[in-house]
């Protein structure tokens, strides 16, 4: 609780001031009061820290992030954010930020007070790229914490938001089924730019599995693993389980990696047009805008 809080509660100054010096509370900012000593975890330090900033204000960026579960590690400092028109004083640890859309991105009723999802994803991918937002918006629409719909009304008002029509693409791909930015770069950067059949994103499998892109008409699947989904020998062995039950049912896995899609996307993109013609593909693929791209240009000759 806060002093105001304390005093309008019916304490004194000296009572305040006993419990303070007896350890029964603990002061974590000045004027901000710890009642249950020992208590030190993550949501304490952030409740305490909107309670010295005052209100309004709320939690943003990576900690907003941390609170809505879009990110697993808790940010070493908090980040909060007032309007404009009030100050707000920034203290080792917590960053006080000041924006005139700060009542509008603020969620109604989350506690602790917090960015909406929907901005606060906008907010960690400005300047950061579209990896950052595909991986961020993915995790939002798989918990269940935000739509496509609502992504998209939130970049249709952030005029300034870098990489806008980018963004709003990928926003696409992930409505679609692509989980993670590795993914969203397999689709557009080897599928869409090669001229590759279009994959069903997601498709079901036995046993509750999805597998990534599907292409019935060759029967392959194709499964990006990104660097942290698929990490590990649990992983691994999942993985194989899952190659063996399609192979079971006639269909070729072929797996590609973050190195495959973010730095030789051409060259997957031949592999992958070699494995589909072997398989029946009578499509003509096309090179993409890299200069040195010579997907489609050797049959061509």
């Amino acid at each position: 609780m806060t002093r105001p809080q304390a005093l309008g509660a019916g304490l004194t100054d000296d009572m305040i001031a006993w419990r303070l010096r007896s350890g029964r509370w603990v002061a974590l900012y000045p004027g901000v009061y710890l009642t249950t000593p020992g208590r030190d975890d993550w949501e304490v330090r952030a409740v305490s820290g909107l309670l010295c900033v005052g209100s309004p204000s709320a939690l943003c960026g990576l900690s907003s992030a941390f609170a809505w579960g879009l990110v697993s590690s808790a940010p070493e400092g908090l980040e909060i954010v007032v309007p404009a028109s009030r100050r707000g004083t920034s203290r080792p640890g917590l960053t006080v930020m000041r924006s005139r859309h700060a009542a509008t991105r603020t969620h109604p009723v989350a506690w602790p007070h917090r960015t909406t999802v929907e901005h606060t994803v906008l907010d960690l991918s400005k300047g950061a790229g579209v990896d950052r937002f595909v991986a961020l918006a993915a995790r939002a629409l798989q918990r269940g914490l935000a739509s496509e719909t609502s992504l998209l009304a939130a970049l249709s008002v952030r005029s300034h938001q870098s990489h806008g029509g980018l963004l709003q693409e990928a926003l696409t791909d992930v409505g679609a089924g692509a989980e993670s930015a590795a993914e969203r770069r397999y689709i557009h950067d080897v599928e869409r730019a090669h001229g590759l059949p279009e994959g069903r994103r997601q498709a079901p499998a036995t046993g509750q599995r999805r597998r990534d892109n599907a292409y019935d008409g060759v029967e392959v699947v194709v499964e990006i693993d990104g660097r942290l989904s698929h990490a590990g020998w649990a992983g691994q062995q999942r993985d194989g389980r899952r190659d063996r039950a399609a192979a079971m049912s006639g269909l070729l896995t072929v797996r590609g990696y973050w190195p495959d899609v973010a730095i030789t996307p051409c060259s997957f993109a031949m592999e992958l047009v070699e494995i589909f013609r072997a398989r029946g593909w009578s499509g003509q693929a096309h090179p993409c805008r890299q200069v040195n791209c010579l997907v489609g240009r050797a049959r061509a000759a």
